[in-house]
């Protein structure tokens, strides 16, 4: 193949010419230009001797066009020009050109004494100028007072690099002197060349050393923003808090029979809410409704409903209902509310005169009731699904709650954890509360220190706890309870009036009270003849602050209060009472018909 003058166009041709002038004879990098080569003399006809060495192919004898960029170089020796200067590298910079323009704090020390070798003009602006050759102890006590210098003897003993996060500088935010600045340092081992003799010893590096390159990254405006964000997040979450305990009550209710405490813990340290909810209603008669639920979920949706169901649970509780009826109405009201948030909820009612606490769970779990031997039992049953899920018939249960006795209400969030089974936590709770002895708000306290539930505990947790005390000497003296079995007729009034008389008597009532308790107990009896059957039943009974009488029939007509007319003959009874009386209510019995009652509260 014959190549011309344009094979040096042809891809590939002008690296492989320009590979094979350098290899046939390279040219120096510098110094003045080469004269042109000599004339090549003309091939002899004499036969070369076998054994002589080959001369090196050239452009001249090879017929090859030089490369591109031979032509250029040899154009521009022609023209008197230079080739062009290469870009400094980084081995010709000194530390003092890389160093000294970084806006970080950077100081060089060498040996274990941690001599100053350098500080950068950014140190020197935040601690002043610093003599170099002295000893860190002494050139640098900032470090010391920041807690570095035992840092750096690690990093010269382990030749690993170590960093400290956020120390405070008084006074060294960048130029500004008026606040105080925070650093990032970084201590990295490096070698100190020798800097040569010198006059002064304690100066000179007369031979390498192993040094600490301190590096310090201003970290103030991260640090200030993270200082404003968790301010904001705290106020945030005592607002959340807040608003959570205003829907909680703000006060319980502390009925005569029973002595109640109850406390909330939010959990976690966001500012959003959760769904626990604790109350206490009184209903009327000495009977007590305790309530405690959680909403599934956290923030503001879950506290809206919760409120919305701690009200409903309210309204529903003065209809005096049963537990089980109670939690019906509020899985409707769930469901309509939000159904894409449940509930779990315990409705219970404490009647001192049965020695019971009747209640209802909706997914909730267990109530714990203490016996006056300290034994603790669960009243696990029954145990519906959670509020908000509809479709099903709850039922009551019951267990006993004698003098004496103490019951916990409780969330979740009191005994579960991730990495445990909730029954370890519910056995962790039993044997707490077996041993927790005092007044209600006391153990309340303990239970909470015992499960180990502390301001960063992940959940949210309500506790109700509530005692039945047993009263001896001067507080047995103010109860008393008194019944009296009716069985109709003509008799049953008079007989009814007597039996309160004397009662009421005994029990050193001043006049008045007396005179109104015995009307209260006529009229109620009466209005049990006339609209309702035997069994009929009269209690009285007395608390340190009320007089309450009750009356029983076996018909489940529930009697309402009404304006009688002049001329009616009947329809007054119920109006007397509710006129004398401070409250009066009446309700549905379990085994069928009705209870009728009155309160007078006492001076």
């Amino acid at each position: 193949m014959i190549f011309t003058r344009w094979s040096a166009k042809f891809p590939g041709t002008q690296r492989r010419a320009a590979a094979r002038s350098d290899r046939a004879a390279p040219r120096p990098a510098s110094g003045p230009p080469s004269s042109p080569p000599e004339q090549a003399p003309a091939p002899s006809t004499a036969p070369t001797p076998a054994t002589a060495a080959p001369s090196a192919p050239t452009a001249a004898t090879t017929g090859s066009v030089p490369a591109a960029r031979a032509e250029h170089a040899e154009a521009a020796r022609a023209a008197g020009g230079t080739p062009a200067t290469l870009p400094p590298t980084v081995d010709a910079l000194s530390v003092h050109d890389i160093l000294g323009t970084i806006p970080a704090l950077v100081a060089v020390v060498y040996g274990p004494e941690h001599r100053l070798a350098y500080v950068n003009g950014a140190y020197a602006g935040v601690f002043g100028p610093r003599p170099a050759g002295r000893t860190a102890r002494k050139a640098l006590p900032e470090l010391d007072a920041l807690g570095l210098l035992p840092l750096m003897d690690q990093v010269l003993r382990s030749g690993r690099p170590r960093t400290v996060k956020s120390r405070k500088v008084p006074g060294g935010a960048g130029g500004d002197r008026t606040r105080d600045g925070y650093y990032t340092f970084t201590c990295t081992p490096i070698e100190v060349a020798a800097s040569g003799p010198a006059p002064d010893p304690e100066v000179a590096c007369v031979a390498p050393h192993k040094g600490v390159l301190v590096f310090g990254a201003e970290v103030t405006d991260q640090i200030e923003s993270a200082e404003r964000l968790r301010a904001s997040e705290a106020l945030q979450r005592e607002a959340a808090v807040t608003l959570q305990r205003s829907l909680l009550p703000q006060e319980l209710e502390q009925p005569d029979d029973l002595r109640v405490a109850a406390t909330y813990q939010p959990g976690g340290t966001d500012a959003a809410v959760g769904g626990d909810w604790y109350d206490v209603i009184t209903l009327g008669a000495g009977r007590t409704a305790l309530v405690i639920g959680d909403v599934m979920g956290r923030g503001v949706r879950a506290a809206a409903v919760m409120g919305q169901l701690r009200t409903a649970v309210r309204a529903y509780a003065r209809l005096d209902l049963p537990p089980h009826e109670v939690l019906q109405l509020l899985d409707g009201l769930a469901a309509e509310i939000d159904a894409s948030q449940i509930a779990t909820c315990v409705y219970a009612v404490h009647d001192p005169n049965e020695g019971r606490l009747v209640y209802a769970s909706a997914g909730h779990l267990p109530i714990l009731v203490r016996d006056p031997d300290g034994t603790v039992r669960r009243a696990a049953e029954p145990t519906g699904p959670p509020l908000g899920t509809g479709g099903w018939l709850h039922t009551s249960g019951s267990v006993a709650l004698s003098p004496g006795s103490s019951a916990v209400l409780y969330t979740d969030g009191l005994v579960e954890r991730r990495d445990k089974d909730i029954d370890d936590g519910l056995e962790a709770l039993e044997r707490a509360f077996a041993g927790a002895a005092g007044a209600p708000d006391i153990v309340c306290d303990r239970l909470l220190r015992s499960l180990g539930i502390t301001a960063t505990h992940d959940d949210d947790v309500a506790i109700l706890v509530l005692q039945h005390p047993e009263r001896t000497g001067h507080d047995a003296e103010l109860f008393h309870n008194a019944a009296l079995e009716l069985h109709g007729g003509t008799e049953a009034a008079p007989r009814a009036r007597a039996f309160a008389s004397g009662v009421l008597a005994s029990w050193r009532f001043p006049p008045e009270l007396h005179d109104l308790g015995v009307l209260a107990a006529s009229e109620l009896v009466a209005n049990s003849l006339q609209h309702g059957h035997p069994p009929m039943r009269l209690r009285l009974r007395r608390t340190d602050r009320r007089l309450i009488i009750e009356v029983t029939d076996g018909d489940d007509h529930l009697p309402r209060r009404r304006r009688a007319e002049p001329v009616d003959e009947a329809g007054r009874g119920i109006s007397i009472v509710a006129t004398i009386a401070s409250s009066w209510g009446s309700r549905r019995t379990p085994g069928g018909g009705k209870a009728v009652w009155c309160e007078f509260a006492l001076p």
